[in-house]
């Protein structure tokens, strides 16, 4: 009998459960969306119980489709969305809020006051993190103050935390309240430098240390489903976040490697090794895996929108009916055409980090269409690459820095996106042959963890390229071009102070 090992990927959009066999090939695969809600401007809202269901749809979707069993299950590996924040009754395991989203913005005021009393340099200093309403410390607060009763319950220990890593974990096992290391590194309550969750931290964001889960290695052990679930126990071996999964699954263990996942947004990470390098140009600094106690780290740029701009394309202008459209739309436009979208939805991520401003188009034409938007929602993303890669590069000087990006998650499929990526760096971009790398980085930790998968330098030898895409672009264009985007990013910025000052 076949034994797999089933990753669960669960992302901002979607759920995904994955098979995997003994030799990584994919064995199948169950996806089913994830609805959205916006119940004001900048708040970002998930269900509870929706994300717990189509944890269990795709699980049971994918056995089926693959002729497998629980039994046949040797091991689970679970990433997720990141910062995302739940609270929930531990006697009941109900929610007692709907889910607030990474993206969400609602504690953009809790975080300027925090940041004008002078607190951020010491957030930073033991989280690797700034004060910004992406991180999960604010949204707990929020939530303690917004839901009545909920602080007092808290501090009962009545309540329990979890990033959707440990809620997934709570249901899956019937109470176990654990996290790993990489998801506990992002809520801005955890020293990365020591391990632990941080007393002075939790005493300035108000939040009770009862609430928060135990902290283990991304390849541990994190128990067993219920058999009721799916037929059987399947252990849990591996639980890591979505970017950090998928730095893994695209064997980046080696300092100065660089990976790009272009999901909903796009988050760059670079594997700077035993070092936890402070950022000098408003990087993140975090954990990019934990094995055996030992923590290693990276300096990571986040972008809030990157795939999203392709749905605004589609669901909000209506220009496309599928993703997959937009590559081939944005190859028609005028190549003279220099329109430009800050796709500033929900702010602007790294290295700015300013969450009021929202998105504009610069350099409209009288004959500016749908190919000229389509490409120039796909081209911000590549600007805003190559402006965390810069980033990098001065935080992190070194000849291995940044010579070759990988870059994976649904835009890399797109030919047209990754050859712009490709001429906008300057710099040769890589695309895996798995491209389903945080999936695979999931799996990879849950069967390395059960004996079926290699140690991590075997497993980083059995990565294969698909294509690679070299810079075509003449200099002086690409110099233009970014130019160009610089210059719509300064007018956005100093639009969103106008607006804050007036």
């Amino acid at each position: 009998m076949t034994t797999f090992v089933l990753a669960i990927d669960q992302g901002t959009t979607s759920t995904r459960a994955m098979l995997f066999r003994p030799d990584l090939s994919v064995a199948g695969v169950a996806q089913a969306e994830i609805a959205q809600a916006y119940p004001a401007s900048g708040w970002v809202e998930h269900d509870p119980e929706g994300i717990w269901a189509s944890v269990l749809t795709t699980v049971r979707a994918v056995l089926a489709r693959a002729g497998a069993t629980a039994a046949s299950v040797a091991a689970l590996g679970i990433t997720n969305q990141r910062e995302t924040t739940l609270i929930w009754d531990r006697a009941t395991g109900a929610p007692i809020h709907p889910a607030l989203v990474w993206q969400d913005r609602r504690t953009a005021g809790h975080c300027a006051r925090l940041k004008a009393e002078g607190h951020e340099p010491r957030v930073t200093a033991r989280t690797g993190l700034i004060l910004d309403p992406y991180f999960s410390a604010t949204k707990i607060a929020w939530v303690l103050d917004a839901v009545p009763g909920a602080r007092a319950r808290a501090e009962r220990g009545d309540l329990a935390f979890g990033t959707v890593d440990s809620w997934l974990l709570w249901r899956l096992t019937g109470g176990l309240h654990a996290t790993d290391a990489t998801n506990a590194a992002r809520t801005a309550l955890f020293d990365i430098h020591r391990g632990t969750w941080d007393d002075d931290l939790l005493a300035l964001f108000g939040i009770p240390r009862a609430m928060l889960p135990e902290v283990r290695d991304c390849a541990g052990d994190f128990g067993a489903t219920r058999p009721d679930l799916f037929g059987a126990a399947i252990p849990i071996r591996g639980v890591a976040g979505d970017q950090q999964a998928a730095t893994i699954g695209q064997a980046c263990f080696s300092p100065g490697m660089v990976k790009a996942t272009y999901g909903t947004g796009c988050f760059a990470l670079l594997n700077t090794g035993p070092d936890a390098r402070t950022s000098r140009n408003r990087l993140l600094t975090t954990i990019a895996y934990q094995f055996a106690g030992q923590r290693t780290y990276a300096l990571e740029g986040s972008i809030f929108v990157a795939g999203a701009a392709v749905q605004w394309l589609r669901d909000g202008l209506g220009l496309i009916r599928d993703a997959a459209e937009s590559g081939p739309l944005a190859a028609q436009a005028d190549p003279s055409s220099e329109v430009y979208l800050v796709p500033a939805f929900v702010g602007l991520g790294a290295p700015y980090w300013e969450p009021d401003v929202r998105g504009a188009l610069f350099g409209l034409a009288r004959d500016t269409g749908p190919k000229d938007l389509a490409r120039a929602a796909l081209e911000s993303v590549c600007y805003q690459t190559h402006d965390l890669l810069e980033a990098m590069r001065a935080d992190w000087p070194s000849p291995e820095t940044g010579t070759v990006l990988r870059a994976d998650g649904g835009m890399a499929a797109s030919d047209w996106t990754l050859q712009r990526l490709a001429d906008l760096l300057g710099l040769p971009v890589d695309r895996p042959m798995v491209r389903e790398t945080t999936a695979l980085g999931a799996a990879y930790l849950a069967g390395w963890n059960a004996g079926l998968y290699p140690e991590p330098a075997e497993f980083a030898r059995t990565w294969s390229l698909e294509r690679r895409f070299t810079p075509s672009m003449p200099e002086p264009e690409r110099v233009r071009r970014l130019a160009g985007w610089h210059g719509a990013v300064r007018a956005l910025r100093a639009m969103g102070r106008s607006s804050t000052d007036a």
